[in-house]
């Protein structure tokens, strides 16, 4: 296994501190048939539920990874990148997050023996910085948004390996799971519809890599907040409106690295980007809850999604599945 640039093919050894190409471009992962991933680490992963849902005439699957190990669909990908860093021998790495990463990487971390720092937004909710912390990794808060944290962790990397869940091939590896874990649980069928909530695009990145791999896509349905939604934009050919703060924070990212790739995901799967009101999000986080599931508001963006693009209906045969990508409790 090795990474090579997407622009240029320059290829790069794993344990590579350069976390991107010298002429710019993103990593890839290329992988042989006979290249096995390592699996060293574990917190406990299982294959989270399909639940069923009805929402007045709609019915939804919800995938509840809010239940994995530390509350988040990060948890796939973080097992997959640690596990893999700790074979190499990495005792020290830094990160960027808005907090569900920066969680779920502490977390493997942890449990790997590593020396971990991350670097947060200073508006990041005190539950997520008190599970980073509980985790025996060490906090950096940064002024002025996300993206500043993503820009001064690289300034001060040191002899830190970046553990990026955004620049790192390794983290989208492990999200291939969740594909074929709904395939399974379809009866070996691939579903639909696939709505998420998308900021960086790690589960859609990932997902697409695991379906790719079974050999069908599933329309792909990203969901932002129209209070930031630079893909939307991108997608639909719209001229960048001003990013604003929303309620769905995890999901808050101006600039995503990996743009180019998103647009061309949604359009390789015959999907769309729906930009949904807060109010919406909060209408459907309520509705959750009301039906026992304790989700943030990011998860949440999903259902309004879904509820927005079939308000004419749906086919009653057509399964859509939900990522319920975060734990209520990490608010």
């Amino acid at each position: 296994m090795y990474f090579y640039c997407e622009t240029c093919k320059k290829k790069y050894p794993l344990n590579s501190h350069s976390y991107r190409c010298t002429c710019g471009g993103m990593f890839r992962l290329h992988k042989d048939q006979s290249d096995e991933l390592t699996r060293e680490i574990s917190l406990g992963e299982f294959q989270t539920p399909l639940l069923p849902i009805r929402t007045g005439k709609l019915d939804f699957l919800l995938k509840l990874e809010n239940l994995l190990p530390t509350g988040s669909f990060k948890d796939r990908g973080a097992c997959t990148l640690i596990n893999e860093l700790h074979h190499l021998g990495i005792k020290k790495i830094a990160l960027d997050s808005a907090g569900n990463a920066g969680a779920s990487i502490a977390a493997y971390a942890g449990a790997a023996g590593m020396d971990c720092t991350v670097y947060v937004p200073d508006d990041i909710s005190d539950a997520k910085v008190a599970q980073i912390e509980d985790y025996g990794a060490k906090i950096v808060k940064v002024p002025n948004g996300r993206m500043n944290a993503c820009a001064v962790v690289k300034e001060n990397l040191g002899d830190a390996y970046y553990a990026s869940h955004v620049y790192n091939p390794l983290f989208f590896e492990g999200m291939k799971s969740m594909a074929r874990e709904m395939v399974e649980q379809l009866g070996g069928a691939v579903p639909d519809y696939v709505f998420m909530p998308v900021g960086n695009g790690t589960m859609l990145i990932g997902l697409f890599q695991g379906f790719m791999d079974i050999g069908r896509l599933p329309h792909f349905v990203a969901v932002q907040s129209k209070k930031c939604a630079p893909l939307y934009e991108a997608y639909h050919g719209l001229p960048p409106e001003p990013k604003r703060t929303t309620i769905a924070s995890a999901i808050r990212i101006e600039k995503p690295k990996r743009l180019k790739d998103m647009v061309e995901i949604i359009r390789a799967s015959s999907g769309d980007v729906v930009a949904v009101e807060d109010a919406d999000i909060l209408q459907a986080r309520k509705f959750l809850g009301a039906h026992g599931i304790y989700v943030e508001m990011t998860s949440a963006a999903a259902l309004a999604g879904a509820e927005k693009y079939f308000q004419a209906g749906k086919p009653d045969n057509y399964k859509v599945v939900l990522p319920m990508t975060g734990n209520g409790l990490k608010r």
